[in-house]
């Protein structure tokens, strides 16, 4: 698995305060509506990217060789994490707003390849977006396990719920990272040599440090809550134990009891890239 979370080189378009540049296009608070609109020539990130679609505050950027289908795909899988009960209203109000303010941002590329050799890091229109990328190759609805759905969760987490509830999903002194560091045997600023036997979370990527394990084990956690990671376990056993609801709560009670608590609203349905609003 590729992270992409809170590292300074190719794997990551994380960024500070965002301003409102150059012809973007006004985000679309409300239920979205799909439709991929070309990017004015003045726009800032006009170089990568020919289209995007407004997704309940946040924008979807395509560069010109992504097809229409996986932006729409990732588009609604936005949507489907933000409006779960697909009403057309964010299940959690202050969601929207949060990315419209931070001008939260998934950016497609083909490839990661692609990304690498974009430019795209030299760029100054990064440091007005909160922004996670997603490559075309690995969003993949009907062929194998789809990465979106990790890519696209980390957007929403980062530039929403970590954002908003801070004290309960921030990536440091949260309710999230107290979970984690029973989860991980322990308060580890780095990747220790090796975890606690008791451990069940024990992500061994050196360059992954303590707030980007944060939104890590939100991902894993969350997803296996709602069942996307019950037919992987042998798969991802090495970096993860807890692949079932039954065993998210019966292992894990306080990452279980966070997710499920219903003053955050946070997902009931793993979505399936099909939003029917």
């Amino acid at each position: 698995m590729l992270l992409r979370l809170f590292l300074p080189s190719a794997l990551t378009l994380l960024a500070g305060c965002p301003s409102t540049s150059t012809g973007d296009i006004p985000p679309v608070l409300g239920a979205p509506d799909f439709i991929s609109q070309p990017l004015a020539a003045d726009h800032p990130a006009e170089a990568w990217f020919d289209r995007s679609i407004s997704v309940f505050g946040a924008t979807v950027y395509a560069a010109p060789d992504v097809p229409e289908d996986k932006l729409l795909h990732a588009a609604h899988l936005f949507a489907q994490y933000v409006d779960n009960d697909e009403d057309g209203e964010a299940d959690d109000p202050a969601l929207p707003p949060s990315y419209a303010e931070r001008n939260a941002s998934l950016v497609m590329f083909a490839s990661f390849d692609a990304l690498e050799n974009s430019e795209i890091f030299e760029s100054p229109w990064l440091d007005t977006i909160h922004g996670q990328d997603l490559s075309a190759d690995e969003t993949l609805p009907d062929d194998g396990f789809d990465a979106a759905l990790e890519e696209v969760l980390h957007l929403v987490n980062t530039a929403g719920h970590s954002e908003v509830y801070p004290d309960a999903f921030g990536p440091r002194d949260s309710l999230l990272t107290e979970a984690m560091d029973l989860a991980r045997g322990g308060h580890f600023e780095s990747v220790p040599s090796s975890y606690p036997s008791e451990a069940w979370y024990h992500y061994d990527d050196q360059t992954c440090g303590y707030e980007c394990m944060a939104i890590e084990y939100l991902y894993w956690a969350m997803t296996s809550l709602l069942g996307g990671q019950a037919e992987r376990c042998d798969e991802i056993e090495q970096e993860w134990e807890l692949c079932t609801p039954e065993l998210l709560e019966s292992m894990d009670p306080a990452m279980h009891a966070l997710l499920t608590d219903s003053q955050y609203r946070l997902p009931t349905i793993l979505p399936d890239g099909s939003y029917q609003n």
